[in-house]
């Protein structure tokens, strides 16, 4: 009996997989177009090399049984995607891979099981520029542009998070109280602006509060059997913060579904925007509003500010319309929520 129930809750899994493999429907384009989708990989085995000059590709297994999917690319052909995205997993990648991806102008991503970018390789193969750093010193060095420049930045991200909760969350007490909330803070960077960054982020972190305490109680569709049950904390969010994490509130290591989802799209955010950083010739590490430690790509965490909303939109969206199951999550030891390798490669498309 033990070996059967094993077995079946396997069946179930190879589904999902299955299930999120035809879920993510392939761009269309036209033949003259170049392809505008991100190449997801993910699973154990993915193998990038060089043969004849082209790139060939193959994914990793998520799942038994699976034949997994190999690609060709040429070089200068429309086929080729404008970034390739790895996901966990394992595989080999060589240095002849890494050239002709700089010669191609695709940027490699890794990330995470946390959805958090490993490194970035490849792509323009750029450096930074002289100019660029040099405003970056200047502006962090300058308390009134350094102070002028966050707040435009928080103002876009109040003005997106006030989008979010509109057009995606149902009408509550909490939704509507964020709602004030963040128009107010917006009204008072424009008429009354802070005088230092401390005040500036006294003002995003009250709007903050508000803006995910309206998610609080939103509810997501996750069917269980009697094999895999689910605990009744994955089916609504209660907090960004996670359980995993002790006492001290954090968001990594996510201890339910949605911030699992979260965290992956905002690996994506993260690895798009260091790759904007890097064509533009600026250092990543010099952060204006953010302090850069231990090399952490600060400057990324600035321009992702005003983007963040757009990822949530995205993912509260993604919930709404889909019913998952059970098997599309792993609870470890630890309490962390990890998505199946399928689903962590859906989520990253959602808001590309």
């Amino acid at each position: 009996m033990h070996f059967a129930a094993e077995e079946n809750q396997t069946d179930t899994w190879s589904a999902r997989n299955s299930f999120w493999v035809n879920e993510t429907a392939p761009s269309r384009r036209r033949k003259r177009d170049r392809r505008s989708d991100p190449l997801v990989l993910c699973g154990h085995g993915m193998s990038l090399r060089i043969d004849g000059g082209t790139l060939v590709v193959r994914e990793g297994r998520t799942h038994y049984p699976q034949e997994p999917q190999t690609y060709r690319l040429f070089p200068g052909s429309n086929d080729i995607p404008p970034r390739i995205i790895i996901l966990d997993g394992s595989g080999s990648v060589s240095f002849d891979v890494l050239r002709w991806l700089s010669e191609q102008q695709v940027p490699l991503v890794c990330l995470n099981w946390r959805g958090e970018v490993v490194t970035v390789a490849g792509g323009t193969g750029q450096a930074v520029n002289s100019k660029n750093v040099r405003w970056q010193l200047e502006t962090r060095a300058d308390p009134r542009r350094r102070l002028a420049f966050a707040i435009g930045i928080i103002r876009q991200k109040l003005e997106g998070s006030l989008r979010t909760v509109a057009d995606c969350l149902p009408d509550t007490p909490a939704r509507r109280t964020a709602l004030a909330i963040t128009q107010t803070a917006i009204d008072q960077l424009a008429v009354a602006p802070p005088a230092d960054i401390n005040l500036l982020r006294g003002i995003e972190g009250t709007a903050a509060a508000a803006y995910f305490n309206a998610w609080r109680g939103l509810k997501i569709k996750i069917r269980e059997t009697a094999r895999r049950p689910v605990p009744d904390a994955w089916r609504r969010f209660d907090s960004r913060s996670s359980l995993a994490n002790g006492r001290k509130p954090k968001n990594r290591n996510a201890s339910d579904p949605i911030n699992a989802m979260l965290n992956y799209a905002y690996g994506i955010l993260q690895a798009q925007v260091q790759l904007r950083i890097a064509a533009e010739g600026f250092d990543p590490t010099i952060g204006i509003m953010h302090h850069g430690q231990r090399d952490a790509p600060a400057y990324a965490f600035d321009l992702m500010e005003p983007e963040r909303p757009k990822v949530d939109a995205a993912v509260l969206r993604f919930v709404a319309k889909q019913e998952f199951s059970a098997a599309d999550f792993t609870l470890r030891s630890d309490g962390v929520v990890r998505l199946s390798p399928q689903l962590a490669r859906r989520v990253s498309t959602i808001g590309v």
